[in-house]
Formats: C-alpha cells, structure tokens, sequence
C-alpha cells in the first residue's frame, strides 16, 4: 500500500490552520468560484462550493463559467433551535439562500444557494443568532447528534446537554474561522513608545497549535451520535463513535459506548463498504469527554492518511483489529472499560403528533419530506413555522424546535394550554402532512442529491413525490398502505442518507438507474444487501410489486419488510444483528 500523502493532506498542513487563501479568493471578483485548494478548506468552515448541474451545459454553451453558489451548514449539537434562531434562519434563507431550509440527516440545517460574494455575510448572521458554521463539514467531530426522543423529556435533556458538552469540547482551536468570516484582527500589535506600530506580535496561524486535531487535522470526517434506548432515531451504529444512554431508576448511569460506524462506499470498489458500529463496552458519564478525545486521538494518529477513501474509523478498525483499536484506546485512558450494560431498540424512525414527555410539558412532530422547509401551492411550510416562532418569541415560553436524524421536526416543550394555537397553525399551513400520508412515506429519507450535490449521480429529494406515489399504489393494491416501510433513497454510494440501513434503498448508479437493496430491519441494527444491480424504474417496481404479494401474504404478525425479506430467504442478511442484550 502506498504511503505517499494525500493531496489534501499537503493542503491541510500548508493551510496555516485552516486559513489558506480563503480571504483572497472570497474578495476576487472575477469569478463567482474559489480555488480548489481553498474549496476543501472551506469545508472545515461549513460551507461547500456548488453550481447547479441543470444549467451547466447551457452555460457552457454561452461560455460562461458554471453557476456557482454555496452550502452553508450550521453546527447544532443535538438539534435544538430556539424561537429566535428559527426566525433568524428564516430570515437568512429569504435574504441570502434559495428560500428553504433544509434539514439534514445530521439534525441541522443548510442553505443552498448562497452566492460568494454573501458567503461572509450570511456566516456572519448565523453567527449573530449565537449558532456558527465551523466544524460542520472538514476533517474534524462534525455536528454530535442526539435523539430528539419527545417520550422521555429527562432522558433527552440529558443526551442534548452531552451533545453540546462533546460538540464544544472537541471544537478546532484555530481563530482561522473567526478571522475570515467575523472580521476578528489576525495580527495582533502594539504601539511603541514614540507611537510606532512595533513588529507584529503574531503571525496569523504561526503560533496556534490544534491540541486534539494536530497540523492536519483528521484522515476523514468524523460523526457521534448519543441515542436513548428505545428509539434508535440517530442510527447509532451508523457513528464513528456512538453513546447508548443507560438509564437506571430514571438517572443516567453512563453510555455503552460503539464504535467504528460509517455509511460511505464506492461502487466497483470491494474495499469500500458500510459498516455498523462493535459495542466495546461502558463508561460512566464524567469520563466521556476523556474517550471521545482518545478514539479521536487514535484515530488520528492511526487512520490511513494516503487513500482518503480508506480513511474512516471503520477502515483503520477493519486494518488494525477491533481488539488491538481497543487496547491502544484503554492504554491512553489509563484505564479499561467496564462491561457493556445491555440495552434495547425497538425503532428508529420518528413518532408523529403530539406525545407527552412526562413532564407537563408536550411535544408535536411533523413530517417534512425530504427534509426540505419551503413554502409551495397549499403548504406554505415557512410562513407557518415562522408565525409560531414569533409567537413564541414574544411570550418568551420554553417552546423549542428539535431537528430530527429522520429530517423531520419537533415542536418541543409546549405548555398543555398553547396545543390548541399550534394545531391551529399547523393545519391552516399545511403542516400536518403526516395525518395524510402512507406510512412507507412517514418514513422516508433521501439525500439531496441532483442538481447541487457534485456527488450525485442520480436524483435523490426530486424524485421521491414521484417515487413515493408509484410504490404507495402497489402497497395500496396488496393491502399494506398502512405497513411501515424504511424507505431510503441516494443519488450515490456515499450514503448521507443513510440509505445501508433502509429495509428498502435506491442508490444511484446513473441517472435514472439505481441499486436496489433490501432487508435491513427497523430499529438500525442490520445493514442491507443488494438485491438488483443498476436498474431502471420499472425494474424496481416490478421486483417491489412481487416482493409486496409474498410479503402480504406470508408475513408473520408485526413481522417487518425486512425482517421477512431475510426471513423468507428472498435474502440473506449482510450483518448480523446488533445485540439486543450485550453481555
């Protein structure tokens, strides 16, 4: 294996923590781009460099240069947005995106469309909502997500608190992000005694130093995720470092701790692949900032630095042995782990409506296709979200937005006495789509994909109103409208839509060709399998419509799609389950 450094990697360790020559190629003029070079430092910023990929070969054929804009991804540990913030988003997806929000499968949210010369101001107004964009992309933690878990409000008040905590902790230290995007002075000067400006005390990157991440930061991205059993809403095994609360007597006794989880894959290459995440056992809470840093630290000085498509947590884990990873991790604890506590998930998709949290305290979740907030003919989605912000800001309550790893949403701790004005708003907007739909719509995923995503090779968000209407008519035909179905669509192997997990996943091949793969379950503990190879949209709905008949009429009761597909032998699983009780 080669052992020569990636590109990125000579660009990291050259980028004076971060910093490059962003300040340059955001003031030139010329063009509506940045360099590459400072396109993959911008990502360690939050914001990726895009164009719109209908309009290119028009452009090209006008000789103009693509269509360029940004994505501007917030970090929001846990997903909680405050009445203000939502209003302050708002406002920036009208003044300065494309007019939506969207929400991601890592419970935050993205821009799209922002254009270069309002990238610095549009970071600069999130940062005034007291939420910021560093870190949500790059070679670093990205944005900790935990369950939005509306059924037991102290467990989820727990889970958030620890994914703040672990979000802010494990933050770059470099002042690179506030330099560029906030106007903070990258020198710093004196003035001498006859009012000279004496020799600068600092050169801008020259004297920080990155006590977690090193000059050059990590192999590859990196992801953790805090799930409260039952509910499995974050697909904890789909983490690099995954924490399982377990709750005794209603207190948080610690984490069973997973590790090594990842999505990503490329087609045609064997060496690529998802993997679900190995419980290696439990830690009390005062010690999971200390773990986190040390699998981060081991992953950093471990993980492969030359194939940055080998260069996950999974990849390093596979290469060096799961036992000899913990070992090298239990070492630079300074001590071993104890035995893992056992847990339980019976779900991992989102409850909707109104559920109590126990507390007096209410919580409503609303379906949001494809995670995208926007307002159309009959579902103005903004306007109505926007007035129960206000609302709320003005009363000052304890009402909350949660953002969900299923890109949906919760309107979190309402007062008994406010439900009957929220229900009133949702329904004049149109926000209870999920009173109306299918259940395989319920709970449907799909990554952005076509036209920004540079990735995708097929259409992912787009496609599926359509995608959705033509299963729903073959599920309807055998009688399943009503069974849950974990749909999960891509438009390419990387797998932001967690589509590895899916009981049914599309992941793009070509435009208008997909994979179809099959027999994960529905609570994130099994990966699925291919089932058809690069086929187009009739292929699939013919082999769904087959596979609905058997399941209709052979499924045992409660018995899940997936579980029956592998039951059944249509399949065989890829993985074993994860342990419902780990000894």
């Amino acid at each position: 294996m080669s052992t020569a450094l990636s590109e990125l990697e000579r660009i990291k360790a050259e980028s004076r923590h971060l910093r490059g020559s962003l300040a340059a190629s955001l003031a030139d003029p010329v063009t509506g781009a940045i360099s590459d070079a400072d396109n993959k430092l911008l990502k360690f910023h939050g914001s990726y460099q895009q164009d719109d990929r209908d309009l290119r070969d028009e452009r090209r054929l006008q000789k103009l240069e693509p269509a360029y804009a940004f994505m501007i991804r917030a970090r929001l540990p846990g997903g909680v947005v405050t009445p203000a913030q939502w209003l302050a988003f708002d406002a920036i997806a009208r003044d300065y995106a494309n007019g939506s929000l969207r929400i991601t499968t890592r419970q935050t949210f993205q821009w799209h469309g922002v254009i270069k010369r309002d990238l610095k101001a549009t970071i600069a107004a999130i940062n005034a909502s007291l939420a910021d964009t560093i870190a949500a992309c790059g070679d670093v933690n990205r944005t900790v997500v935990a369950s939005a878990n509306p059924v037991e409000s102290a467990a989820h008040a727990q889970a958030y608190a620890w994914a703040k905590r672990l979000s802010e902790h494990l933050l770059p230290r470099t002042r690179a992000y506030h330099e560029i995007w906030l106007d903070e002075t990258p020198l710093d000067a004196t003035s001498g005694t006859g009012g000279e400006t004496r020799a600068m005390t600092r050169v801008a990157g020259t004297d920080e130093v990155e006590p977690l991440y090193g000059a050059t930061y990590l192999p590859r991205k990196f992801k953790i995720g805090i799930a409260v059993p039952p509910t499995n809403d974050i697909d904890v095994f789909a983490q690099d470092l995954g924490f399982i609360a377990i709750i005794e007597d209603g207190v948080l006794a610690g984490f069973d701790v997973a590790i090594g989880g990842g999505m990503g894959a490329t087609h045609g290459d064997p060496a690529t692949y998802p993997r679900l995440a190995d419980v290696i056992g439990f830690v009390t809470p005062e010690r999971v900032l200390a773990l986190a840093e040390h699998v981060i630290g081991v992953q950093r000085d471990w993980g492969n630095r030359a194939e940055r498509k080998h260069a996950r947590l999974k990849y390093t884990i596979d290469h060096r042995g799961l036992d000899a990873f913990v070992t090298e991790l239990e070492r630079r604890l300074g001590f071993a782990l104890a035995p893992a506590r056992g847990f339980h998930f019976d779900h991992n998709g989102d409850r909707y409506g109104w559920i109590d949290g126990g507390d007096g305290r209410w919580h409503l979740t609303l379906q949001v296709e494809a995670g995208r907030l926007v307002d159309r003919d009959g579902q103005a989605w903004l306007v109505g979200l926007r007035e129960i912000a206000a609302a709320h800001v003005r009363a000052e309550s304890a009402l909350e937005f949660r953002l969900t790893c299923n890109q949906n949403l919760v309107i979190a701790n309402v007062d008994a006495a406010q439900r009957a004005s929220i229900d009133a708003l949702v329904t004049r907007h149109g926000l209870d789509a999920w009173r109306r739909g299918s259940a395989i719509r319920r709970h449907a995923v799909a990554c952005v994909a076509l036209p920004t995503c540079g990735l995708a090779m097929a259409e992912a968000e787009r496609y599926l109103p359509d995608l959705l209407a033509k299963i729903e008519r073959r599920l309807d035909a055998h009688g399943l409208a009503d069974a849950p179905i974990l749909l999960r669509v891509s438009g390419c192997p990387n797998g932001c839509s967690r589509p590895y997990l899916g009981e049914i996943a599309l992941i793009g091949r070509a435009p208008g060709r997909y994979d179809l793969r099959l027999g994960a379950d529905f609570a994130g503990r099994r990966l699925n399998r291919v089932f058809r190879e690069n086929i187009a949209e009739g292929e699939i709905l013919d082999a769904l419509d087959i596979l609905f008949a058997r399941y209709a009429a052979d499924r045992a009761h409660g018995e899940g799609f997936g579980d029956f597909v592998v039951r059944s032998g249509i399949l065989a699983p890829a993985t074993r389950i994860r342990s419902e009780v780990i000894a």
